[in-house]
């Protein structure tokens, strides 16, 4: 389930308590202080990378979870509508990519036309009266690529949609015990990367077994930066 806004850093101070706000902001401030000192011609993203112990990925149960942000960690996140009629016509008047089902079909369920369709974005909508037909006419490749759409009806407002899209992170684990996650960018103020950190690692913290029993060490890194140790 997707955890909104409302999941807070204050209301989690005892999860947070191993960060304190002083350590917090001071990575956040080097972070975005790296980026102005030697700028880059992108707005750089920042991560959160995060080592765990106590854990073994081959018994344990592995757990993902995904949170919405109160900022958009990557803005530049590439989003396409896979749409009846009436949202293609939205999404155009929107400036948002999309397909309609005839687009779909003339990939002809090709392995490597799907594929390359999964790469070139980042995430799908699709409209609830063509998600269903989405199996037929792509085959299981967006599934495959961790890209199967998000619904979109009539009644959701799409731009609004897609920013929430933009602003969900996910956190999974997989085979071993280090995981990153974006988690905002350095064009963020401090207050709104810190509110964006904050709230990722809380949510983190709640998705562990023992909580930060699990975790050995947090780190916040931009792009082409420095790494900052938060725990």
């Amino acid at each position: 389930p997707v955890f909104f806004f409302f999941f807070q850093f204050c209301s989690c101070r005892e999860k947070m308590s191993k960060i304190t706000r002083d350590t917090l902001y001071e990575c956040v401030r080097e972070v975005i202080k790296g980026s102005k000192d030697k700028q880059r011609k992108f707005n750089e993203t920042v991560e959160l990378q995060i080592a765990l112990k106590n854990y073994d990925p081959q018994k344990d149960k592995r757990f993902s979870g995904t949170v919405r942000l109160r900022h958009i960690p990557r803005p530049k996140m590439k989003i396409c509508i896979l749409g009846d009629a009436s949202h293609c016509d939205e999404a155009k008047a929107n400036g948002i990519p999309f397909m309609d089902s005839e687009a779909l079909k003339k990939l002809n369920k090709d392995k490597k036309l799907v594929k390359k369709l999964a790469k070139k974005y980042d995430a799908f909508l699709a409209s609830d009266t063509l998600i269903k037909q989405i199996p037929k006419l792509l085959g299981p490749g967006l599934s495959k690529a961790g890209k199967f759409p998000t619904i979109l009806t009539h009644a959701d407002n799409m731009v609004a949609k897609v920013d929430e899209i933009k602003s969900t992170i996910r956190f999974q684990m997989k085979k071993v015990l280090c995981l990153a996650t974006p988690v905002g960018h350095v064009q963020l103020t401090e207050d709104e990367l810190a509110a964006n950190v904050g709230l990722s690692v809380n949510f983190l913290v709640s998705l562990l077994k023992k909580n930060w029993q699990n975790v050995r060490a947090l780190y916040i890194k931009s792009t082409m930066g420095k790494r900052q140790q938060l725990y």
